[in-house]
């Protein structure tokens, strides 16, 4: 009997490909062209425009493997990672589809025959569950299969009133594709606590969901509005993890044989003993999904998917803090992954140093992160009032320093302390509420231009082509004509036009009519629809014959700089290594820019390197060559996939001589030579261990270079000089500048040692205590503290506290020598005038500073002082 978790995958796309499924591979776990998802969550995810209808594929029964992350947004299982038996933010997700082939009945065949006699799980060990009204599957279930009516469990809708809300009741999202599904259970046995799903004790852990049968038949409007799909589908999802423990026979997911290995590794690197500790299981877990969201171009930020990523990170970093880790350790993981998964996911492999190069980076900031967060704590905590925690703090430290809550509330618990709890939950409450709102991954999956045409794009070897208008849209939707001056789309049968994709912009030019001119702005895709944006310059109606004719002139710099992505690509991997991928690109006619995979700033030298084996490249004046093949052949071929791109079965490979093979469905130059010259105008960071280049080419470039030129000109000019000796002229002034700027600093250092001897004499007494209460003029903020260290050696014993203030803004510094700070803390005195200038700061009792805002309030803030003073003193 298999037992493997490889071994089961196989046996379940091998069974499915016996019953004429086109077996496909997993699809990035960013979803390509999709704006509702923030990952990829399930295994319909690549194929949801051919559930709508938008797609058409070479086949209407397909099964894959499909990795999948829950971490964010709807779908997120991140907080009961590692306590649960079954949760994960990283799973494979086993999966058939029917594409309008066939439905209920074939569906729950084969979920049936897979299980029981090809895993052979006892029948009697099976019962399934029905959305409440669906008769059919209770038919199907009851009479085609056998099982008896008792273990055939209806389940209706959570709340009364709110119809298609139910467990059994399965959608995308808010919108999109959806229907009735039937789930199938696994009882585990009497001997585990818990009920069959729709009663009380469906919690418990003797009846678990094993496989999810998805019958497609509506498609949700964000009004709630039902639109029954072309086609009625079908959409399985079988997790691996799960039906993997029931074959290894082991209660938890955690036991299975990929955890196992993980989970071990882990103990060891961090000497635990104890391998059940829930710690290890949500380390185990949280590297899958880093490493896999990371070899598919995710970077950690402070947004969208690069946010969750880090929160991810972060966690796992937490939760090897508890394990007592010492240094860095989540990275050295890696290793082990790639040992336990790589032969099904060869990229953990290919991709291995970059993955581990970006954690151990994550890491070392977190570590900057932890130091920060410790010192802002240590400030709160020397003014906490009482024995709890701000929740206002709490959530400060977690919002704006990346501190994690649990953390705080471990510190406070070593000091007798406690934190404010629901303060920091509804902190965090109206957080969530602001990121909804601005979240960019809401966009309805409807809202789009819909069109079931298909074009025929002729533009690889056509500038101009004859064509018949199929559909024509304005601003209300599908129309007959467009008047003359009215802006809207217009779909041909046939078109040059090249439509935005894979980073190249869309094509723009003219569509001409018998009566004038539709004017293109823009050309995008809907579907496998051309759609044609821009103004009508006369009136253009359905059907009309035209001929769409691009600029030629756009195109020629569109395509310069395409083919230029492709050299620049194959370049930086010959000078920076074989890690660098790319991870997005922009195309205009102007410029172009391409992001790729490097951990650190390309030096000066780097640079130069690329930018020369480049223009060696278009020097050579290659022929492009390009070819249709598998997707397979392809990648055989040793051809590189752009970031993010969806690709079909069958797509085209541009070559450029020996020097770079990719997938591109793009518009090239036919010879490299056309390019003329790449100048590469900037290097930049844009997240952790992501690149940034842009460049420009032909005109462009030489442009460029003029432009330059120039500017060398006006500096020589500017420092009186010729332009080969610009350098060191330049050199000189910047010389006797930073000399000039020493000078001033040390002239107003000596002004500040003088104006403190004189703010000496300026002191009084408070009942027997020294203070110097001062508002000072021409003082940077930034020499109030040596002012105040210099005034307390020359008081002995005493309390200072001194104002600035400078366009604007208020500089403020208090000081309280040792003796003194029993009774009087810095910390306090500082804020005690901060509040009062619209400011806040902090520090030690001995030594605190702070800023404001409001600088005609110094003189009152400042009077306040000594009345306060005398009530502590």
């Amino acid at each position: 009997m298999m037992k493997t978790s490889a071994e089961i995958r196989k046996a379940f796309l091998d069974f499915f490909a016996s019953k004429q499924h086109q077996i496909v591979s997993s699809s990035s776990l960013v979803p390509g062209n999709d704006a509702t998802l923030l990952f990829t969550n399930a295994g319909m995810v690549q194929f949801k425009d051919a559930f709508l209808g938008a797609e058409k594929r070479s086949y209407t029964r397909a099964t894959s493997s499909q990795r999948c992350v829950r971490a964010g947004g709807k779908h997120n299982d991140l907080e009961n990672v590692g306590y649960t038996a079954r949760h994960h933010t990283f799973f494979e997700m086993l999966g058939n589809f029917s594409f309008g082939d066939y439905f209920k009945e074939d569906a729950i065949g084969y979920a049936w025959n897979f299980l029981t006699e090809v895993l052979m799980l006892p029948k009697e060990k099976l019962l399934v569950t029905i959305y409440e009204t669906d008769d059919e599957a209770f038919d199907i279930w009851s009479k085609k299969i056998g099982i008896p009516a008792e273990k055939i469990i209806r389940i209706g809708d959570k709340t009364a009133g709110k119809k298609y809300e139910s467990d059994n009741f399965w959608s995308m999202g808010d919108t999109g594709p959806c229907g009735p599904c039937s789930e199938i259970f696994y009882d585990h046995g009497e001997h585990i606590w818990g009920g069959p799903p729709g009663s009380p004790e469906e919690d418990g852990d003797r009846f678990i969901e094993i496989w999810n049968l998805v019958f497609m038949q509506f498609n949700r409007h964000e009004d709630g509005t039902m639109e029954p799909l072309p086609k009625p589908a079908v959409d399985t999802g079988m997790g691996l993890e799960r039906i993997s423990a029931i074959m290894q026979n082991v209660h938890s997911n955690y036991e299975i044989d990929i955890f196992q290995g993980l989970i071990s590794d882990t103990a060891a690197l961090l000497s635990c003993d104890d391998l059940e500790n829930k710690s290890l299981r949500v380390i185990a877990d949280h590297i899958r999904s880093c490493s896999f969201l990371i070899a598919d171009g995710v970077m950690p930020s402070n947004e969208g998917r690069g946010y969750v990523l880090r929160r991810i990170i972060r966690r796992a970093i937490r939760h090897g803090h508890k394990l007592n880790a010492k240094g860095h350790f989540f990275h050295k993981l890696v290793a082990s992954l790639a040992q336990q998964m790589g032969e099904a996911y060869p990229e953990l492999v290919e991709q291995q140093a970059v993955i581990e190069k970006i954690l151990r980076i994550e890491e070392e900031q977190f570590g900057r992160t932890l130091d920060r967060g410790m010192l802002l704590l240590e400030d709160i905590l020397s003014n906490l009032q009482g024995d709890t925690i701000n929740g206002d703090d709490v959530f400060k430290l977690y919002d704006t320093y990346g501190f994690p809550a649990d953390l705080t509330a471990d510190i406070a618990r070593e000091r007798q302390l406690k934190i404010d709890q629901n303060g920091f939950d509804v902190a965090m409450g109206l957080q969530r509420e602001r990121a909804q709102q601005a979240s960019q991954f809401g966009t309805d999956y409807n809202e789009k231009l819909k069109s079931d045409k298909h074009t025929s794009f002729k533009g690889y070897t056509n500038n101009s082509f004859s064509a018949t208008v199929v559909e024509l849209f304005n601003s209300t939707g599908s129309v007959n004509e467009l008047q003359e001056g009215e802006q809207g789309v217009v779909v041909l049968d046939n078109t040059p036009f090249y439509a935005e994709s894979g980073g190249q912009v869309g094509d723009s030019g003219v569509i001409v009519t018998d009566a004038g001119v539709f004017e293109v702005q823009d050309t995008t895709k809907v579907g496998n629809a051309f759609a044609h944006k821009g103004i009508a310059k006369a009136k253009i109606q359905l059907n009309a014959r035209v001929k769409a004719e691009i600029d030629i002139e756009r195109r020629a710099s569109i395509v310069k700089n395409h083919t230029a992505t492709h050299i620049l690509h194959a370049a930086l991997r010959k000078v920076l290594g074989e890690h660098v991928t790319q991870k997005g690109s922009l195309v205009e006619a102007e410029k172009f820019r391409f992001d790729f995979s490097h951990f650190e700033a390309l030096t000066a030298n780097e640079l130069i390197e690329v930018e020369r084996l480049v223009n060696a490249e278009i020097r050579k004046n290659h022929q492009r060559d390009t070819q249709l093949m598998q997707i397979d052949e392809a990648k055989e071929k040793g051809a590189m996939a752009l970031f993010g791109e969806k690709y079909d079965d069958e797509v085209r490979v541009v070559t450029l001589g020996d020097f770079s093979v990719e997938l591109c469905g793009g518009v090239h130059v036919d010879r490299t030579g056309d390019i003329g010259l790449v100048k590469i105008i900037s290097e930049s960071g844009i997240a952790a261990g992501v690149r940034r280049i842009e460049a420009v080419s032909g005109e462009a470039a030489l442009a460029f270079i003029d432009a330059q030129a120039a500017k060398l000109s006006t500096i020589a000019s500017m420092v009186k000089s010729d332009v080969a000796s610009s350098v060191e002229k330049v050199e000189q002034v910047l010389s006797r500048t930073k000399q000039l700027e020493k000078e001033i600093a040390q002239l107003k250092q000596q002004l500040a040692a003088q104006a403190g001897s004189d703010l000496v004499s300026q002191a009084i007494e408070i009942n027997g205590t020294k203070v110097l209460i001062a508002e000072l003029d021409g003082v940077a903020s930034k020499d109030l503290r040596g002012m105040v260290d210099d005034l307390k050696v020359k008081i002995g014993s005493g309390i200072i506290a001194l104002s600035t203030a400078h366009e604007g803004k208020v500089g403020l510094i208090a000081g309280v020598t040792k003796d003194l700070t029993d009774k009087v803390k810095a910390g306090e005195l500082v804020n005690l005038i901060a509040q009062q200038v619209g400011g806040k700061g902090g520090g030690r009792p001995d030594m605190a500073q702070a800023g404001g805002s409001q600088p005609e309030n110094i003189p009152a803030a400042m009077a306040s002082v000594k009345p306060w003073l005398e009530s502590k003193l």
